[in-house]
């Protein structure tokens, strides 16, 4: 009497090819996954449903994703369920991409469906940049990179910035998920657009009534932070003001305002709160629907 092949034997790649409903993906050994949770406090210290419920999205997140060690860094698999638990953190309460929660929490999945690589550096990556100027003079310029989101490409990662994670909790940053959150942006913009800091937002967001308005909600609160904080390091920088709290880079763009804020409001709730109350309600809206 022949039995079914079991399908948690099946190859890696052909599980990725499978629905979700269909795989077995393989068990992350508890011993790993505590020693996860322990090293970073802000997964720690989500309750045991949040934990579960992450813990399998990472599972079927390590067969849908590759990754590459650069420059001969080994990626163990201690690494890889660190990148891959703090990149599914903000996809807990998601459906999918547009898409109010339903029963399968799993199609969060899809917000990272647009490419499979990641690319692990052992330090910062340094980039070749060049900028056009107003004179259409063009500029060779060097970037010193923790971490970069290609549209429709993979995301690369400095492993010395992710192990940073829980000590820059402090600080609100988290390059993990300010790269996974500039592809949640990137979602359905146009080869060669860049991102604006507004993903693809869910009907009946925050109780509105169509797609255009969602929109106009988001921007309602998005720009006047974003220009008040604008403004915080312009006179901090000409004038010797305080220092904001988050990393100044977040003036740069509104899409690099999202993310970087989006850093902080997953790794430390508690601090973004008193900077930035008005996000937290529209974050709360977007990332928490519901709750």
């Amino acid at each position: 009497m022949s039995t079914p092949f079991p399908i948690a034997q099946l190859p890696r790649f052909v599980q990725a090819w499978l629905p979700r409903r269909w795989r077995e993906p393989p068990l992350v050994p508890d011993r790993l996954w505590r020693k996860t949770l322990t090293r970073h406090r802000f997964l720690h210290a989500l309750d045991r449903s949040e934990q579960q419920r992450l813990r399998e999205l990472c599972r079927h997140f390590l067969v849908e994703k590759e990754f590459h060690g650069a420059h001969g860094l080994l990626i163990s698999d201690s690494v890889a369920l660190a990148i891959a638990a703090q990149a599914c953190l903000p996809l807990l309460h998601l459906g999918g991409v547009g898409q109010a929660p339903g029963h399968d929490r799993l199609q969060a999945l899809d917000w990272y469906s647009d490419f499979v690589g990641i690319v692990v550096q052992p330090g910062a990556a340094v980039a070749q940049r060049l900028v056009t100027d107003t004179a259409g003079v063009v500029h060779h310029n060097r970037e010193v990179l923790a971490g970069e989101a290609m549209d429709r490409g993979p995301i690369m990662l400095s492993w010395a910035s992710v192990e940073q994670a829980d000590a820059g909790a402090e600080r609100g940053h988290n390059v993990v998920i300010h790269e996974f959150v500039h592809k949640m942006d990137m979602r359905r913009i146009e080869l060669g657009q860049h991102p604006g800091g507004a993903p693809p937002l869910p009907r009946r967001f925050l109780g509105t009534g169509s797609e255009a308005q969602a929109r106009a909600r988001w921007q309602s609160v998005m720009q006047p932070a974003f220009e008040t904080f604008c403004e915080a390091v312009t006179m901090a920088e000409r004038f010797g003001a305080e220092t904001p709290w988050l990393d100044r880079y977040a003036a740069t763009h509104p899409a690099e305002f999202f993310a970087v804020t989006c850093e902080a409001y997953f790794v430390n709730r508690q601090r973004f709160a008193a900077e930035f109350p008005a996000l937290v309600a529209l974050y709360d809206g977007f990332f928490r629907p519901g709750r």
